[in-house]
């Protein structure tokens, strides 16, 4: 698990959270900086103010559920305020913390590779706010569909956010999408760390992929797309299904 050295993440959110004043620098590894303040806005909003898609893809919730990549446990919130019983699960030791300052009732400090059998089945799994990008490389997404295929119900489903890569006109994303073909790898993948006062978090990867990457992605997993929410504007969320056997 990550040291509170590399938990650039959590000291961001928990100053959020304690102060109401933080900010967000992310670092590619072309060397490309970004900053976002008041990136609480997103982390901690309230339904109200979420992405139409995510007000969206709550309908297709059902049962059980998984969060992962709890962050500051807004999603989390809403569902268990809808009944639902949630487990949130976060690689960050002081998102955990927030989740539980905050009334997430079962938050667990794990990571994505780690859920295991022990947790009980799910219903569904939701992967929002681009987390399903988390899954950093095709090869070990599909590896990961697969164990969480077996970790769900017949009626499972995945709430997949993430993001098409192409959706851009920023010159420095465009040369990375070539610098990535020139590596061999697909313009989507990328590697970041968040930097945050003096913390640094290790480098991690994400997978950014277009609507029919995703589909393709998706084969030989076990599920299927029965439904795209958004992607207009490059993010949007796939509902994924089980495949009938």
């Amino acid at each position: 698990m990550i040291t509170d050295k590399q938990d650039a993440f959590g000291h961001e959110v928990f100053d959020q959270l304690m102060t109401g004043n933080s900010f967000e620098i992310v670092e590619r590894d072309d060397g490309y900086f970004s900053c976002t303040p008041n990136s609480y806005k997103i982390y901690f909003a309230e339904y109200q103010d979420w992405w139409d898609m995510e007000k969206r893809a709550m309908d297709f919730v059902r049962g059980r559920v998984l969060d992962i990549g709890s962050g500051a446990g807004r999603h989390s919130l809403f569902l268990q305020a809808k009944g639902h019983e949630v487990v949130a699960i976060d690689n960050s030791p002081l998102s955990v913390e927030v989740c539980k300052f905050r009334g997430v009732k079962d938050i667990r400090l794990v990571s994505l590779t780690q859920i295991s059998k022990s947790m009980g089945v799910f219903d569904t799994i939701i992967m929002l706010g681009n987390n399903f990008a988390l899954v950093g490389t095709e090869k070990r997404a599909k590896w990961l569909l697969k164990k969480y295929y077996n970790l769900t119900s017949p009626q499972g489903r995945i709430l997949a956010g993430t993001s098409d890569p192409f959706k851009t006109t920023n010159p420095d994303h465009l040369k990375y999408h070539e610098f990535n073909r020139q590596r061999g790898k697909p313009p989507g993948e990328l590697r970041i760390r968040v930097l945050y006062k003096r913390y640094k978090s290790s480098w991690l990867g994400f997978l950014f992929l277009t609507i029919e990457e995703m589909k393709k992605l998706v084969e030989g997993t076990g599920w299927r797309i029965s439904e795209i929410l958004g992607g207009e504007s490059g993010p949007y969320v796939a509902i994924l299904e089980k495949k009938k056997q």
